[in-house]
């Protein structure tokens, strides 16, 4: 079974990481929601709260297929900050392993230098942080092993992007028609 690891920080934007989760798991593709403080609760940046299940110490990312970050603010600057997530996201970045990012999350691998050369997208406020990406302008872009999206409104497109490349086509044209998700 494929694996998925949705990294939780204060001020995460709740659209972006819960529309992943669930329709992850709606594809029957395990996740696992990470908060990286030493809480398991973690407040979104418009007051959500939302219980993880684990911590970010608790977990061996060997085990993952895909790394998500969402975006938000402060959200996508205390994911940056954090030592853990830096390293994780380079290493799945350099071993093929998937890494997904949406909003201002993918400022986070241009900021890195993972992005050079690679097709990318990211909220507009933000696309000057895509050190050496080819920007492109569409609701989600998968170049490689690197799926990025632009926002909130993207949500539903980046996740079944998730599902497609953790599973296949047919099983994200199945979650969408369940959904009811119309293009």
């Amino acid at each position: 079974m494929k694996k998925a690891a949705v990294l939780l920080a204060d001020g995460f934007e709740e659209i972006e990481a819960l529309t992943a989760v669930d329709l992850l798991r709606r594809a029957r593709i395990y996740v696992d929601t990470i908060s990286i403080s030493d809480d398991y609760m973690v407040t979104g940046s418009h007051g959500i709260n939302v219980q993880t299940e684990d911590l970010f110490d608790e977990v061996e990312f060997a085990e993952f297929d895909m790394l998500v970050l969402p975006g938000g603010m402060p959200g996508t600057t205390n994911l940056e900050a954090h030592p853990g997530v830096r390293k994780v996201v380079k290493e799945f970045c350099e071993s093929g392993k998937y890494v997904g990012a949406i909003c201002a999350a993918p400022s986070i691998l241009g900021n890195m230098g993972l992005l050079k050369g690679k097709r990318a997208i990211c909220y507009p406020s933000f696309e000057d942080k895509l050190a050496g990406a080819v920007l492109v302008k569409a609701p989600v872009v998968q170049d490689g092993n690197i799926i990025t999206s632009r926002g909130m409104g993207t949500a539903i497109d980046f996740g079944l992007k998730l599902v497609e490349v953790l599973s296949d086509k047919l099983k994200a044209d199945e979650v969408a028609e369940s959904i009811i998700y119309l293009k």
